[in-house]
């Protein structure tokens, strides 16, 4: 997005808080009495229809305007909040996106069916839509006969900001004007001469008259968003003075005075490649593909700290390389230089990962809606938990999770809570529980999505595993192995299809998807208490920090988040260890691996052979390797097309010799250690 775009960065706030309306309308669900969640979701909308006129978004703000309109009758009381109203704003809140991000044309009848509900969830038993103004109309509230006697007396002035920070005065007259009978002044008083006139600010000033039965918290709210700011007089009209002299009326859209009634409104229509244009009309201003991330002003103040320190650095090289040092202190000098880099590089780098890293909160969040959605549609009561949301992950980790978590909260939803009735029959509450965690291991974020449904009939799953010949009749598995079957492609036990799920896509999908993040799934079920499963995926795809280790003639890098610790395996034990690779670590067995004969290497092994223990959650396996290097800051590169299908690579770096390192999937090592305690144990 560039600074010349405002059209693109509307499109990006108007996101955020539709995003923060969701949120207020699912809390209002559970707490429908709770004034401060409803006067959230009003300001909410009533930011976004302004902002949306503001933009030439006039289709828009004039639907946004209606839901408004109706959560003010709630704010004020004379509607009560209800599901049916919550849901209905929820539909409206997708139909304001879509008329966001796309032109309005073709959704003017989505919109109306939206209105009849809303008007029919705020009436109770109308089943007639409400009046569709023209587009391109100011909707009018229905206020008091004119010449009633009450009203206020006005006197208000902008601050000189006001229009560079986006409030446009025309629209807070017309809003005047939609309350009632309206008279409206200008104060130029404090307008400079021409040649000290700053055209970005407010000087003028106004006087309004309103007439009809309207509160001061209808006023106060026309002005919510500058009330800190501007200078405003209110009084009741019978006791207010006569109009200020001198004064000129305002000029409306058309050149002339506008003194009452309701004026044509005056929007902020922009667009570079067609001036005159809304934006909103034209198909070109959709937006385009682009991501933006906010980042706290401290991290970039820390960013810019460092590239300071390395330009200063680079300035020492600079004169190091001129030979203005002198002979004797180059050595030293570039000795230290050397060590200043290192150490920028390296804050530079943690610095950059840090402003990539987003909480898990905003992913979910997301799930929110999702499973609000999920209950109405399958009639159960389902009440989802979160925790850990501070939990931090790379942002595109967290892009690539979302369809996953879909699918698995889908199912849990669909598939593995029961209805309200069978779990009261099986002595569970009514509700369902659907539970989402998050918190770090090591190098891993482990994301859990558990729910306390029926859990997982595995002679189901045993029976289509067989009918589909993944296994064979009465063939030994194992219970981890046969809870996999579910991620086959085509794989689903569900009795019946429904438009949620069942039709055994998705899952594999799932799988596929963390695995190509370098993760792995998890899934545990018990019967009559609910699954579980658990994604472990590492904290970022970019750079890593990594163990070096030499084996034979390769070199490879082990992600130091998962290493233990390091042994020496001396002549003896390996010797010993021939036919059974457990080593014993603190009273208990560990199996190693021998990485020189996984990888084949045909040289004879070093007769100081080094043991690093590495871990993924619970589970620990050593790996025998000739030499530990050290450490080494790891910029990930991914593996060429050829290489992808080899499991115990998760990918590949470049050293500071050019040469390549293959990084090592502890996830797949630690598997194979399994693998191999399982049989030894088997043979006895």
């Amino acid at each position: 997005m560039s600074l010349q775009d405002p059209v693109a960065a509307f499109r990006i706030e108007a996101g955020e808080l539709l995003d923060q309306i969701e949120q207020g309308l699912l809390d209002l669900g559970h707490r429908l009495d709770d004034r401060d969640l409803v006067d959230e979701v009003f300001r909410g909308l009533h930011t976004l229809k302004g902002s949306g006129a503001m933009f030439g978004f006039d289709a828009l703000a004039e639907f946004t305007h209606h839901c408004e309109t109706a959560f003010d009758r709630v704010r004020k009381g004379l509607a009560p909040a209800t599901q049916e109203l919550v849901a209905v704003i929820l539909s409206a809140r997708d139909h304001m996106r879509a008329l966001i991000e796309g032109n309005g044309s073709g959704l003017e009848a989505t919109g109306a069916a939206i209105l009849a509900e809303l008007q029919a969830a705020i009436d109770g038993a109308s089943d007639s839509p409400p009046a569709v103004e023209p587009a391109g109309a100011v909707p009018v509230v229905p206020v008091a006969a004119a010449g009633s006697g009450s009203g206020w007396r006005l006197s208000f002035r902008l601050p000189a900001d006001a229009m560079a920070n986006g409030t446009n005065p025309l629209m807070l007259l017309d809003e005047l004007r939609e309350l009632g009978e309206c008279r409206i002044v200008a104060r130029t008083d404090k307008v400079p001469p021409l040649a000290d006139l700053v055209p970005t600010e407010c000087h003028i000033g106004w006087d309004v008259e309103l007439r009809g039965d309207i509160s001061r918290a209808d006023i106060d709210d026309v002005f919510i968003f500058v009330m800190d700011d501007m200078e405003l007089s209110v009084t009741p009209l019978e006791v207010a003075a006569d109009d200020v002299p001198g004064a000129a009326p305002v000029a409306g859209a058309d050149g002339s005075a506008a003194v009452q009634g309701v004026a044509p409104p005056v929007l902020a229509a922009i667009d570079s490649a067609a001036p005159g244009k809304s934006p909103a009309a034209t198909p070109s201003a959709a937006p385009k593909s682009g991501e933006s991330v906010r980042v706290p002003a401290e991290r970039l103040d820390e960013l810019m700290d460092r590239v300071g320190e390395l330009v200063i650095v680079q300035s020492r090289l600079s004169q190091l390389a001129s030979g203005q040092a002198s002979a004797s202190g180059n050595e030293l000098a570039l000795r230290s230089i050397s060590e200043e880099i290192e150490r920028l590089a390296g804050e530079l780098r943690d610095t950059m990962m840090v402003l990539r890293m987003v909480p898990v909160a905003s992913l979910f969040s997301r799930f929110r809606r999702l499973v609000h959605d999920l209950a109405r549609e399958t009639g159960k009561t389902i009440a989802l938990s979160t925790e850990g949301e501070t939990t931090e992950v790379d942002k595109t980790m967290i892009e690539r999770l979302a369809d996953p978590m879909v699918h698995l909260i889908r199912n849990a939803c669909d598939h593995g809570l029961e209805t309200p009735q069978d779990r009261l029959a099986a002595g569970k509450p009514a509700a369902g529980q659907v539970h989402l965690s998050a918190h770090q291991a090591g190098g891993e974020v482990l994301i859990t999505i558990r729910d306390d449904g029926r859990g997982i009939d595995r002679e189901r799953v045993r029976a289509k595993a067989e009918v589909q010949g993944l296994i064979q009749p009465d063939q030994a598995i194992s219970d981890h192995d046969l809870l996999q079957m579910i991620f086959h492609p085509g794989f689903s036990t569900a009795a019946q299809v429904t438009n949620l799920s069942g039709r055994g896509v998705g899952m594999d999908v799932v799988k596929r998807t963390i695995e190509s993040l370098r993760g792995t799934i998890d899934v545990t079920s018990k019967p009559g208490e609910g699954s579980t499963v658990v994604l472990r995926i590492p904290l970022t795809l970019a750079i890593i920090d990594g163990l070096l280790v030499r084996v034979g003639e390769g070199r490879y890098v082990i992600p130091l988040g998962a290493v233990e610790e390091c042994l020496e395996l001396s002549l003896e034990e390996h010797l010993r260890s021939r036919g059974r690779s457990f080593i014993t670590l603190r009273d208990r067995l560990v199996p190693f691996l021998r990485l020189r004969e996984i990888f084949d290497t045909g040289t004879r092994p070093d007769p100081h052979q080094k043991i690093v223990v590495i871990a993924t959650g619970a589970e620990r396996v050593g790996l025998v390797v000739d030499q530990i290097i050290g450490s080494h800051q790891t910029v990930i590169k991914s593996m060429s097309p050829l290489h992808r299908d080899v499991a115990t690579f998760a990918g590949a770096t470049i050293l500071g010799d050019g040469g390549v390192a293959l990084i090592l999937d502890v996830v797949q090592l630690v598997t194979l250690g399994q693998h191999q305690e399982e049989r030894l144990r088997a043979a006895g």
